[in-house]
């Protein structure tokens, strides 16, 4: 039998990362091994992949040096940054471009990069219909990625632009699930209108990711966006709804009402739904469903998402 490829996956113990190791692990064709890197790897994470059959290895991404070594010997790698844990958009390419670079340095033949659109190419820094953050951002954890597609590029790695959409987690995990009112009834509160957002289970990202590993040429070069749905707000919570067994009513705040909201990261956020509102019709052209089941057959959509979750979001008592 022939040996495997080594898939080596940065951020293994986060959510999209997380999901890939697992999808290279259960997949019965076998063709590829997981390498999961880690800054920890005697976190609990990091040991129950190990002992799913993952070669744990440790890198840090602010260390190039640390990168190459977890790189070298792998077919592909997957690539992602960690906006959310400093928030700064770049710090965020700087990783990207160590990232970048390693990958040209240990030969690495396909990658995936995670990243998203840099939303200056539709909203310039200079029109005032959003804020401009970060000195030189509209929505620095978009654009920050999106400005790091050059170095993939410029540094000449085989690459794949992988654009991903809203999770589903954010639900449970970034406090984006719906709120209980002062008259009892359960809130969610999303300033998309009645405009759709892509949305997904974030293990999905990970069997998308394999899918594009296995098609190797066919992708290097391309851009590819994923989803599971594309759903209003007001469908999200309709959805919630039946899926918690009480209503949920859709609270479509204004842009400026949630980038007030005051939680970390809610100007960044807020111009993000406003960019999703107001380029609705190519941001879910650019992730269409059709092609995301291609790719991976057991998609989740978001109702069936609800049946596996509905017990993980923090709604309070009724």
């Amino acid at each position: 039998m022939a040996e495997k490829k080594i898939i080596a996956v940065v951020g293994a113990t986060g959510a999209q990362g997380s999901g890939l190791v697992r999808a290279i692990l259960e997949d019965s064709d076998g063709r590829f091994a997981a390498r999961a890197i880690t800054r920890d790897a005697s976190s609990d994470k990091a040991k129950a992949l190990a002992a799913l059959g993952a070669e744990v290895v440790e890198a840090d991404v602010n260390d190039k040096k640390s990168l190459v070594r977890a790189f070298t010997g792998a077919h592909g790698a997957f690539c992602v940054t960690f906006f959310w844990e400093h928030f700064s958009a770049d710090l965020e390419m700087a990783h990207a471009r160590n990232m970048a670079e390693a990958a040209k340095e240990a030969g690495v033949a396909h990658l995936i990069w995670s990243t998203l659109e840099d939303t200056r190419r539709f909203i310039p820094l200079n029109d005032d219909r959003m804020p401009t953050l970060q000195e030189r951002f509209k929505v620095p954890h978009f654009d920050g990625k999106g400005e790091a597609d050059a170095f993939f590029r410029e540094a000449g790695v085989p690459t794949t632009n992988l654009l991903t959409s809203f999770y589903w987690e954010n639900f449970i995990y970034f406090g984006a699930g719906p709120q209980r009112g002062e008259d009892g009834v359960l809130d969610l509160t999303m300033p998309m209108g009645d405009r759709k957002l892509p949305g997904l289970a974030s293990a999905d990202i990970g069997r998308a990711a394999l899918a594009i590993f296995k098609g190797g040429s066919e992708f290097i070069g391309k851009t590819v966006g994923i989803a599971g749905e594309h759903l209003t707000g007001a469908e999200m919570a309709e959805a919630m709804g039946k899926a918690l067994g009480e209503p949920v009513r859709y609270n479509p705040v204004p842009f400026d009402v949630y980038r007030n909201f005051g939680f970390p990261g809610a100007d960044d956020m807020g111009n993000m739904f406003q960019f999703n509102h107001d380029f609705a019709e190519y941001f879910c052209g650019a992730r269409p469903l059709d092609r995301s089941r291609a790719l991976n057959p057991k998609l989740q959509s978001f109702e069936s998402w609800l049946a596996a979750n509905k017990d993980k979001i923090p709604v309070g008592p009724s």
